[in-house]
């Protein structure tokens, strides 16, 4: 609990000067992989200023058995910076549905507090690759724990900037 208090204070800081990539007013469209169940998901990522963006995830699953979604959003906060990378925090939360041992639909939740980097390559700075780690809360299989996450690259978001 101590975490997420410190995680929440420090994204809601004012972060003064913040000199990180230049992709104010810019809309980032990507992939992501951060939902427990695995369903890969259409990530969406607008920089609102230097120091801010909100983001939102969108995944459709739909088979002749049954059809799945999941549905996130995010709130991101830059910490620190240098010319080609971007430290920040993150706040998540998504809803989504699953097919349980019996093929039942079932619905779950997660909710995550992150530190993440979101990286890109002198040259190609419209295309931006990132992780995260931190604590999150997930409703997932009948069961809700509390537990660490660590997404990687692959997993987390690319993103490329229109």
């Amino acid at each position: 609990m101590r975490i997420l208090i410190i995680v929440f204070t420090v994204f809601l800081c004012n972060v003064s000067n913040v000199n990180a990539m230049n992709l104010a007013g810019r809309l980032g469209i990507g992939l992501s992989n951060q939902i427990v169940t695995g369903i890969d998901t259409l990530s969406l990522k607008l920089q609102r200023n230097r120091s801010s963006a909100f983001g939102a995830l969108l995944g459709v699953d739909s088979s002749s058995d049954a059809s799945n979604y999941a549905l996130g959003l995010k709130g991101y906060r830059v910490i620190y910076d240098e010319p080609q990378l971007n430290f920040y925090s993150a706040l998540t939360g998504a809803l989504f549905t699953y097919q349980d041992e019996e093929d039942k639909t079932e619905s779950g939740y997660q909710a995550e507090a992150a530190f993440g980097t979101e990286f890109s390559f002198q040259g190609l700075e419209s295309l931006g690759f990132s992780f995260e780690f931190g604590i999150g809360v997930v409703k997932f299989q009948d069961s809700t724990a509390v537990r660490t996450i660590g997404h990687n690259v692959l997993s987390s978001a690319i993103h490329f900037y229109l």
